[in-house]
Protein backbone atom coordinates (compact mmCIF):
# COMPACT_ATOMS: atom_id res chain seq x y z
CA UNK A 1 0.00 0.00 0.00
CA UNK A 2 2.72 2.52 0.90
CA UNK A 3 4.42 2.19 -2.48
CA UNK A 4 1.19 3.37 -4.05
CA UNK A 5 1.12 6.16 -1.48
CA UNK A 6 4.63 7.21 -2.48
CA UNK A 7 3.67 7.48 -6.11
CA UNK A 8 0.59 9.44 -5.14
CA UNK A 9 2.68 11.74 -2.96
CA UNK A 10 5.09 12.36 -5.82
CA UNK A 11 2.29 13.86 -7.88
CA UNK A 12 0.32 15.53 -5.09
CA UNK A 13 -2.54 13.04 -5.05
CA UNK A 14 -2.22 11.66 -1.53
CA UNK A 15 -3.49 8.44 0.03
CA UNK A 16 -5.08 7.96 3.45
CA UNK A 17 -3.00 6.37 6.18
CA UNK A 18 -4.58 4.05 8.72
CA UNK A 19 -5.95 5.94 11.70
CA UNK A 20 -3.51 4.16 14.02
CA UNK A 21 -0.59 5.89 12.28
CA UNK A 22 -1.99 9.33 13.06
CA UNK A 23 -0.77 9.41 16.63
CA UNK A 24 1.42 12.50 16.79
CA UNK A 25 0.15 15.21 19.14
CA UNK A 26 -1.05 18.50 17.74
CA UNK A 27 2.12 20.36 16.77
CA UNK A 28 3.66 22.46 13.99
CA UNK A 29 4.65 20.21 11.09
CA UNK A 30 4.45 22.12 7.80
CA UNK A 31 4.65 19.63 4.94
CA UNK A 32 5.63 16.75 7.25
CA UNK A 33 3.45 13.69 7.69
CA UNK A 34 0.99 13.74 10.60
CA UNK A 35 3.27 11.40 12.58
CA UNK A 36 5.98 14.07 12.91
CA UNK A 37 6.50 17.46 14.56
CA UNK A 38 8.68 20.41 13.56
CA UNK A 39 8.69 22.79 16.50
CA UNK A 40 12.04 24.38 15.61
CA UNK A 41 11.02 25.17 12.02
CA UNK A 42 13.95 23.44 10.31
CA UNK A 43 11.54 21.52 7.99
CA UNK A 44 12.61 18.07 9.25
CA UNK A 45 11.02 15.85 11.90
CA UNK A 46 11.97 16.59 15.50
CA UNK A 47 13.50 13.89 17.67
CA UNK A 48 10.65 12.51 19.82
CA UNK A 49 10.49 13.85 23.36
CA UNK A 50 8.79 10.69 24.62
CA UNK A 51 11.55 8.15 25.47
CA UNK A 52 9.19 5.32 24.48
CA UNK A 53 9.30 6.54 20.89
CA UNK A 54 13.10 6.51 20.67
CA UNK A 55 15.00 3.55 19.20
CA UNK A 56 18.54 2.31 19.83
CA UNK A 57 18.95 -0.67 17.47
CA UNK A 58 21.76 -3.22 17.95
CA UNK A 59 22.42 -3.21 14.17
CA UNK A 60 22.52 -0.01 12.13
CA UNK A 61 21.16 -0.60 8.63
CA UNK A 62 22.50 1.67 5.86
CA UNK A 63 21.25 2.04 2.29
CA UNK A 64 22.66 4.02 -0.61
CA UNK A 65 20.32 5.50 -3.21
CA UNK A 66 19.53 2.86 -5.86
CA UNK A 67 21.01 4.67 -8.85
CA UNK A 68 23.57 2.04 -9.83
CA UNK A 69 24.67 -1.57 -9.22
CA UNK A 70 24.16 -2.27 -5.48
CA UNK A 71 27.00 -4.82 -5.46
CA UNK A 72 29.46 -2.08 -6.43
CA UNK A 73 28.38 0.17 -3.59
CA UNK A 74 28.35 -2.56 -0.96
CA UNK A 75 32.13 -2.72 -1.51
CA UNK A 76 32.54 1.05 -1.84
CA UNK A 77 30.86 1.76 1.52
CA UNK A 78 32.43 -1.16 3.42
CA UNK A 79 35.26 0.91 4.89
CA UNK A 80 32.93 3.69 5.96
CA UNK A 81 30.52 1.22 7.57
CA UNK A 82 33.42 -0.34 9.49
CA UNK A 83 34.30 3.15 10.75
CA UNK A 84 30.65 3.77 11.64
CA UNK A 85 30.64 0.54 13.65
CA UNK A 86 33.74 1.58 15.61
CA UNK A 87 32.41 5.04 16.44
CA UNK A 88 28.90 3.93 17.42
CA UNK A 89 29.74 0.57 18.98
CA UNK A 90 27.05 -1.01 16.80
CA UNK A 91 27.12 -3.65 14.12
CA UNK A 92 26.36 -2.28 10.65
CA UNK A 93 24.63 -3.76 7.62
CA UNK A 94 24.45 -2.59 4.01
CA UNK A 95 20.92 -2.84 2.64
CA UNK A 96 20.79 -3.07 -1.18
CA UNK A 97 17.55 -1.36 -2.22
CA UNK A 98 16.16 -1.72 -5.72
CA UNK A 99 14.11 1.47 -6.00
CA UNK A 100 13.45 4.76 -4.24
CA UNK A 101 10.01 3.75 -2.97
CA UNK A 102 11.43 0.68 -1.23
CA UNK A 103 14.14 2.78 0.42
CA UNK A 104 11.66 5.33 1.76
CA UNK A 105 9.27 2.60 2.86
CA UNK A 106 12.07 0.84 4.77
CA UNK A 107 12.91 3.97 6.79
CA UNK A 108 9.25 4.73 7.40
CA UNK A 109 8.77 1.18 8.74
CA UNK A 110 11.82 1.41 11.02
CA UNK A 111 13.93 -1.10 9.07
CA UNK A 112 16.42 1.49 7.79
CA UNK A 113 18.36 3.81 10.09
CA UNK A 114 20.98 5.63 7.98
CA UNK A 115 20.81 6.38 4.28
CA UNK A 116 21.89 8.35 1.28
CA UNK A 117 18.76 9.44 -0.60
CA UNK A 118 18.92 10.83 -4.12
CA UNK A 119 18.29 14.52 -4.66
CA UNK A 120 14.67 14.25 -5.78
CA UNK A 121 13.79 11.54 -3.27
CA UNK A 122 15.16 13.43 -0.27
CA UNK A 123 12.09 15.71 0.21
CA UNK A 124 9.75 12.74 0.06
CA UNK A 125 11.93 10.83 2.55
CA UNK A 126 12.01 13.87 4.86
CA UNK A 127 8.26 14.42 4.80
CA UNK A 128 6.98 10.84 4.67
CA UNK A 129 9.66 8.81 6.48
CA UNK A 130 11.18 11.17 9.04
CA UNK A 131 14.55 11.29 7.29
CA UNK A 132 16.95 13.93 8.66
CA UNK A 133 19.68 14.76 6.12
CA UNK A 134 22.81 16.38 7.54
CA UNK A 135 25.64 15.76 5.05
CA UNK A 136 26.60 15.62 1.40
CA UNK A 137 29.79 14.51 -0.29
CA UNK A 138 31.91 17.51 -1.29
CA UNK A 139 35.38 18.51 -2.41
CA UNK A 140 37.97 19.57 0.12
CA UNK A 141 37.15 23.13 -0.92
CA UNK A 142 33.49 22.60 -0.02
CA UNK A 143 32.20 22.32 -3.61
CA UNK A 144 29.39 19.89 -4.34
CA UNK A 145 26.52 19.28 -6.71
CA UNK A 146 25.69 17.91 -10.14
CA UNK A 147 23.80 18.88 -13.27
CA UNK A 148 20.99 17.24 -15.15
CA UNK A 149 22.06 16.48 -18.67
CA UNK A 150 20.12 15.14 -21.62
CA UNK A 151 22.52 12.93 -23.51
CA UNK A 152 22.53 11.23 -26.90
CA UNK A 153 25.09 9.11 -28.68
CA UNK A 154 27.88 11.14 -30.23
CA UNK A 155 26.93 9.79 -33.66
CA UNK A 156 23.23 10.62 -33.20
CA UNK A 157 21.50 13.02 -35.62
CA UNK A 158 19.86 14.69 -32.59
CA UNK A 159 21.51 18.09 -32.14
CA UNK A 160 18.98 20.06 -30.09
CA UNK A 161 16.03 19.60 -27.77
CA UNK A 162 13.64 20.18 -30.66
CA UNK A 163 15.19 17.18 -32.40
CA UNK A 164 13.74 14.92 -29.68
CA UNK A 165 10.34 15.08 -31.36
CA UNK A 166 9.35 11.61 -32.46
CA UNK A 167 12.31 10.05 -30.62
CA UNK A 168 12.60 7.88 -27.51
CA UNK A 169 13.71 9.54 -24.27
CA UNK A 170 14.60 7.60 -21.14
CA UNK A 171 13.74 8.88 -17.67
CA UNK A 172 14.89 7.02 -14.53
CA UNK A 173 12.01 7.04 -12.01
CA UNK A 174 9.19 9.42 -11.13
CA UNK A 175 10.81 10.47 -7.83
CA UNK A 176 14.14 11.43 -9.45
CA UNK A 177 15.02 15.11 -9.65
CA UNK A 178 17.38 14.90 -12.62
CA UNK A 179 15.98 11.68 -14.01
CA UNK A 180 12.39 12.90 -14.37
CA UNK A 181 11.04 15.98 -12.60
CA UNK A 182 13.42 18.62 -13.98
CA UNK A 183 13.63 17.33 -17.56
CA UNK A 184 9.90 16.67 -17.87
CA UNK A 185 9.12 20.21 -16.65
CA UNK A 186 11.76 21.62 -18.98
CA UNK A 187 10.33 19.83 -22.00
CA UNK A 188 6.80 20.89 -21.14
CA UNK A 189 7.39 24.52 -20.17
CA UNK A 190 10.26 25.60 -22.42
CA UNK A 191 9.78 23.40 -25.48
CA UNK A 192 6.04 22.59 -25.40
CA UNK A 193 6.81 18.87 -25.62
CA UNK A 194 4.78 16.18 -23.88
CA UNK A 195 5.35 12.42 -23.58
CA UNK A 196 3.40 10.23 -26.00
CA UNK A 197 2.37 13.31 -27.98
CA UNK A 198 5.81 14.62 -28.96
CA UNK A 199 8.28 11.92 -27.87
CA UNK A 200 8.24 8.34 -26.60
CA UNK A 201 8.98 8.21 -22.87
CA UNK A 202 10.47 5.20 -21.07
CA UNK A 203 11.47 4.60 -17.44
CA UNK A 204 14.76 2.74 -17.10
CA UNK A 205 14.85 2.47 -13.29
CA UNK A 206 18.28 4.06 -12.78
CA UNK A 207 20.75 6.54 -14.24
CA UNK A 208 23.12 3.69 -15.04
CA UNK A 209 20.42 1.89 -17.01
CA UNK A 210 19.59 5.06 -18.93
CA UNK A 211 23.24 5.68 -19.80
CA UNK A 212 23.77 2.10 -20.91
CA UNK A 213 20.52 2.25 -22.86
CA UNK A 214 21.74 5.21 -24.90
CA UNK A 215 25.12 3.54 -25.44
CA UNK A 216 23.40 0.38 -26.68
CA UNK A 217 20.88 2.33 -28.81
CA UNK A 218 17.91 1.18 -26.73
CA UNK A 219 16.97 4.86 -26.28
CA UNK A 220 17.66 7.82 -28.55
CA UNK A 221 18.29 10.06 -25.53
CA UNK A 222 18.25 10.04 -21.74
CA UNK A 223 17.93 12.51 -18.88
CA UNK A 224 20.65 11.73 -16.34
CA UNK A 225 22.68 13.08 -13.42
CA UNK A 226 26.08 13.78 -14.91
CA UNK A 227 27.91 12.69 -11.74
CA UNK A 228 26.80 9.11 -12.47
CA UNK A 229 28.20 9.29 -15.99
CA UNK A 230 31.51 10.63 -14.63
CA UNK A 231 31.83 7.71 -12.21
CA UNK A 232 30.89 5.10 -14.81
CA UNK A 233 33.47 6.51 -17.19
CA UNK A 234 36.13 6.49 -14.44
CA UNK A 235 35.42 2.76 -13.88
CA UNK A 236 35.66 2.17 -17.66
CA UNK A 237 32.06 0.98 -17.76
CA UNK A 238 31.43 3.47 -20.56
CA UNK A 239 33.51 5.81 -22.71
CA UNK A 240 32.70 9.50 -22.28
CA UNK A 241 33.34 9.99 -25.99
CA UNK A 242 30.34 7.76 -26.76
CA UNK A 243 27.96 10.53 -25.63
CA UNK A 244 27.07 14.08 -26.51
CA UNK A 245 25.10 16.49 -24.32
CA UNK A 246 22.26 18.51 -25.83
CA UNK A 247 21.13 20.16 -22.58
CA UNK A 248 22.75 20.90 -19.21
CA UNK A 249 20.89 22.33 -16.21
CA UNK A 250 21.89 24.53 -13.30
CA UNK A 251 23.62 22.80 -10.38
CA UNK A 252 21.61 20.78 -7.84
CA UNK A 253 22.70 19.29 -4.50
CA UNK A 254 23.78 15.69 -4.72
CA UNK A 255 22.81 12.68 -2.55
CA UNK A 256 21.70 13.67 0.94
CA UNK A 257 23.08 11.55 3.81
CA UNK A 258 21.28 11.35 7.11
CA UNK A 259 19.34 9.22 9.56
CA UNK A 260 15.94 8.40 10.97
CA UNK A 261 14.56 11.09 13.27
CA UNK A 262 13.68 8.73 16.12
CA UNK A 263 17.13 7.38 16.97
CA UNK A 264 18.26 8.25 20.49
CA UNK A 265 20.04 11.64 20.73
CA UNK A 266 23.24 9.91 21.87
CA UNK A 267 23.22 7.59 18.86
CA UNK A 268 22.44 10.46 16.50
CA UNK A 269 25.48 12.34 17.82
CA UNK A 270 27.76 9.33 17.29
CA UNK A 271 26.44 8.81 13.75
CA UNK A 272 27.20 12.43 12.88
CA UNK A 273 30.64 12.02 14.42
CA UNK A 274 31.31 8.96 12.26
CA UNK A 275 30.47 10.85 9.06
CA UNK A 276 32.63 13.84 9.85
CA UNK A 277 35.64 11.92 11.22
CA UNK A 278 35.89 9.37 8.40
CA UNK A 279 39.32 9.46 6.72
CA UNK A 280 38.76 9.50 2.96
CA UNK A 281 42.43 9.21 2.01
CA UNK A 282 43.01 5.89 0.21
CA UNK A 283 39.43 4.75 0.83
CA UNK A 284 37.06 3.07 -1.61
CA UNK A 285 34.80 6.10 -1.25
CA UNK A 286 37.62 8.33 -2.52
CA UNK A 287 38.37 5.99 -5.41
CA UNK A 288 34.74 5.83 -6.48
CA UNK A 289 33.51 9.36 -5.85
CA UNK A 290 36.76 11.29 -6.32
CA UNK A 291 36.29 11.17 -10.08
CA UNK A 292 33.17 13.32 -9.98
CA UNK A 293 33.24 16.95 -11.02
CA UNK A 294 33.78 18.52 -8.54
CA UNK A 295 35.59 15.64 -6.81
CA UNK A 296 33.96 14.23 -3.70
CA UNK A 297 36.59 14.06 -0.98
CA UNK A 298 34.79 14.43 2.37
CA UNK A 299 31.40 14.65 4.05
CA UNK A 300 30.23 18.25 4.38
CA UNK A 301 27.59 19.37 6.95
CA UNK A 302 24.39 20.73 5.37
CA UNK A 303 20.81 21.52 6.34
CA UNK A 304 17.71 20.45 4.48
CA UNK A 305 16.11 23.87 4.91
CA UNK A 306 18.95 25.71 3.17
CA UNK A 307 20.56 23.28 0.76
CA UNK A 308 17.39 21.64 -0.60
CA UNK A 309 15.57 24.93 -1.19
CA UNK A 310 16.34 24.83 -4.93
CA UNK A 311 14.86 21.32 -5.14
CA UNK A 312 11.72 22.31 -3.24
CA UNK A 313 11.31 25.29 -5.55
CA UNK A 314 11.75 23.07 -8.60
CA UNK A 315 9.18 20.62 -7.24
CA UNK A 316 6.72 23.43 -6.53
CA UNK A 317 7.09 24.66 -10.10
CA UNK A 318 5.89 21.30 -11.45
CA UNK A 319 3.15 20.84 -8.84
CA UNK A 320 4.80 18.23 -6.63
CA UNK A 321 3.36 18.02 -3.11
CA UNK A 322 4.92 15.90 -0.39
CA UNK A 323 1.70 14.40 0.93
CA UNK A 324 1.65 10.91 2.40
CA UNK A 325 -1.93 10.91 3.67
Amino acid sequence: MFRRALLAAAFGLGLALPAAAQTAPDCPRGALDVRFCDRDGDLVADTPTDPRQLVDPPVLVFAYTPVEDPAVYRRVFEGFLNHLARVTGKRTQFFAVQNNAAQIEAMRAGRLHIAGFNTGGTPLAVNCAGFVPFAVMASNAGEFGYEMEIIVRADSPIRSMEDLRGRSLAFTSQTSNSGFRVPSALLRDQFNMLPDRDFRAAFSGSHQNSIMGVANRDYDAAAIANEVLFRMAARNVVNRETFRTIYKSATFPTTGYGMAHNLTPELQARIREAFFTFNWEGSELAREFGNSIPPMQRFLPITYREHWEVVRQSDAAVGVQYRCQ
